[in-house]
């Protein structure tokens, strides 16, 4: 199946930002109301085909957004190489590891099909099994309406601790791993959007 045929999760903008009252650019920590907000309307998402959505702005496609930190409290960072699916990230570096986000039937409700998806992810790109994917912690939101990309995703941004042993780079052609401290970091110019909004956050 082409990835253009798959069926996302999406809500649309209006939904989400309760006609642009709750709009924001940047992060936004999950503890604000504003988010609190936000995150009460995803229960009332979509499940639309990922083609037609790539080029509607009226839709948010849901991403799961996961940042990973070592026993050292290091941050793991992932450069995209060009075999990825996503074009126009390539060469970028990032500290989210996540994608669009699948219906889940029989979730009980939006947090544990966030974290369904959000598990899914962690183990297809870096080999985090279930069984040490469970912590996942949400932080906030991640949006960015300045840019083609950013304007049609919204990211659901999760934390979690993980041993630097049970984390590898599951596909090699598309993702090259390395864990840094966020002092090591001093340039977000190379980091895709996202990364570099949310590392200016945390900082």
């Amino acid at each position: 199946m082409s990835k253009f045929d798959e069926q996302i999760i999406v809500v649309p903008r209006t939904t989400a930002f309760d006609e642009e009252k709750n709009h924001f650019n940047g992060f936004l920590a999950g503890d604000q109301s504003q988010a609190q907000a936000i995150y009460e309307t995803l229960s009332q998402y979509e499940v639309k085909r990922r083609g037609d959505m790539e080029e509607d702005p009226s839709y948010k496609q849901l991403i799961s957004y996961c940042l990973l930190e070592n026993e050292s409290g290091e941050i793991l960072v992932y450069d995209r190489l060009s075999g990825g699916g996503e074009e126009r990230l390539h060469g970028q570096s990032s500290i989210g590891v996540g994608g669009h986000m699948n219906d889940v039937p029989d979730a009980t409700s939006i947090n544990e099909a966030f974290r369904t998806n959000a598990q899914r992810e962690l183990n297809e790109e870096v080999g985090l099994s279930d069984e040490h994917a469970q912590d996942l912690e949400y932080i906030g939101f991640i949006n960015d309406d300045t840019n083609e990309v950013g304007q049609v995703h919204l990211g659901v941004v999760f934390k979690i601790k993980v041993s630097s042993d049970d984390v590898e780079a599951k596909e090699t052609d598309t993702l090259k791993i390395a864990w840094k401290s966020y002092e090591d970091i001093n340039n977000y110019d190379d980091f895709e959007t996202w990364s570099a909004l949310i590392l200016e956050a945390l900082a």
